[in-house]
């Protein structure tokens, strides 16, 4: 790079930079013209040192959207079998082209992938890398949809196509296995969405994108999740495809009622309500009145959760999903307690915990404890509040859903308060205001004040301790 800039000294230096930003133009930029000292020529060196096969993995990891690879997707990249793809990539890191930064896990150099790519658009023909594409795109899609319905079985079922042959999609067993193969994919994921739709596999892009969404939810990451929606709306749009725009839509008004604009997330579910119609999809319809409902409660017009929560509770019974009624009658018992009516709030409660032992879905189980909770708090029943939301803390921390172990820690502490357990509330409190802060979530700030008003309360009442008495 300073060889280059010297060679063009009359050009500003922001010049090379831009060049050097452009990962397509990385390679030129970086060559002097003195072939011993080229990029290219130095990495053809360590090319030339490895097997036919190796070379061509080398090759199809540059068309990979990246940060890292897996040796099962590195398989369906390449077409291969799982052992063969473990020992081609262990080759490519001996050669020093690829990394094993964790492992089962490789990463690359950019300037290493750039060249990478730019070999398999000498070398493979336009359908053998689109194919290639395909194949990962797919592995990565067909993957994440068995993984989600692990972690988030009612999820609104959409039909995929069959993978593209070669493709070996994962089979996860159960929902930690699931969980933690979002985990390590997550960032590849995003990077997925976005290459797909910008390589013109706009029904991976969006149908990735949903894909997603149970672990989104269950993990906190909502920050990106408007952004990542958009290009998953985008690419049903220009395909066409009403389904997926009903759904994209929904999802995408989900993320801007959960970051607070509500003007966007209305327009999204009147979108997607009116394609659900269309289509005569009555469980799509209950799920955008599940959705219109949680952010009636984001907004406090309780009343009108309560309308929209019956109106998906009716439209769920219809269809017959036990799963979605028990999950809308806790939400309902929820928005009851938010209102005051704290018998009724239990009782719902009481009745969607039945529901959610009979079809066995933990996470809606550890929601309904902490709803439970709530509850019993204001009735006046603060042990058994305090151990109810106790339950709720041990299922979210079992499951991995942040967001949830959270709230049931802000509960708690408000339980401990009421109880005159001061140090406890403030541990309790402590420990949320972590997870809310790492999660940049907007309810840190009133648990940041729950805390302020205790510390300002103990220091009162210990300086009014020590005053002298008369």
């Amino acid at each position: 790079a300073a060889a280059r800039a010297a060679a063009r000294p009359g050009f500003p230096l922001a010049a090379l930079a831009a060049e050097l930003a452009d990962s397509a133009g990385r390679l030129d930029a970086l060559d002097s013209g003195d072939p011993a000292a080229s990029v290219r020529a130095v990495f053809s060196w360590s090319v030339r040192q490895i097997t036919g096969e190796a070379a061509r993995m080398f090759r199809l990891l540059g068309l990979h959207p990246g940060p890292d690879i897996s040796v099962p997707a590195a398989a369906s990249l390449a077409a291969v079998g799982e052992p063969q793809a473990g020992r081609l990539l262990r080759e490519l890191a001996r050669a020093h082209l690829i990394a094993e930064h964790v492992p089962g896990r490789y990463a690359s150099h950019d300037l290493l992938r750039a060249y990478a790519a730019e070999q398999a658009r000498h070398t493979e023909s336009d359908t053998g890398r689109r194919e290639a594409i395909g194949r990962v795109l797919d592995h990565y899609l067909h993957t994440a949809r068995h993984g989600s319905l692990l972690l988030h079985p009612s999820n609104e079922p959409i039909p995929l196509a069959r993978p593209t042959p070669g493709t070996t999609p994962e089979r996860l067993a159960h929902y930690q296995q699931a969980l933690a193969w979002f985990e390590a994919e997550h960032q590849v994921l995003l990077a997925a969405v976005r290459f797909a739709a910008d390589s013109g596999f706009d029904a991976q892009a969006w149908q990735i994108s949903w894909a997603m969404t149970a672990f989104v939810s269950i993990r906190g990451h909502s920050h990106q999740w408007a952004d990542t929606q958009q290009i998953a709306l985008a690419a049903a749009t220009r395909l066409g495809d009403r389904a997926g725009q009903a759904v994209c839509s929904r999802l995408l008004a989900s993320a801007y009622a959960n970051a607070g604009d509500s003007g966007q997330a209305v327009g999204h579910y009147a979108n997607s309500l009116e394609l659900y119609r269309q289509l005569g999809n009555r469980l799509g319809e209950a799920k955008v009145s599940q959705g219109l409902a949680l952010m009636a409660e984001l907004q406090g017009r309780y009343a009108d959760a309560i309308g929209h929560a019956n109106r998906a509770l009716s439209l769920y019974r219809g269809v017959g999903d036990k799963e979605a009624e028990a999950e809308i009658l806790n939400s309902l018992g929820w928005y009851y307690g938010l209102l005051g009516d704290y018998q009724q709030a239990r009782a719902l409660c009481q009745r969607s915990l039945a529901f959610s032992v009979e079809v066995g879905n933990r996470l809606l189980e550890g929601n309904i404890w902490d709803s439970l909770g709530y509850a019993e708090h204001h009735l006046g029943n603060l042990p058994e509040a305090a151990a109810c939301y106790q339950r709720a803390i041990s299922i979210a921390r079992q499951l991995g859903d942040r967001p949830s172990e959270a709230l049931a820690l802000t509960h708690l502490g408000d339980s401990h308060q009421a109880a005159g357990e001061q140090a406890q509330a403030m541990e309790a409190w402590q420990q949320a205001l972590a997870i809310l802060e790492d999660l940049q979530r907007p309810e840190a700030d009133e648990v940041r004040a729950k805390l302020a008003s205790a510390r300002d309360q103990a220091l009162a009442d210990q300086s009014a301790s020590e005053q002298p008495k008369c």
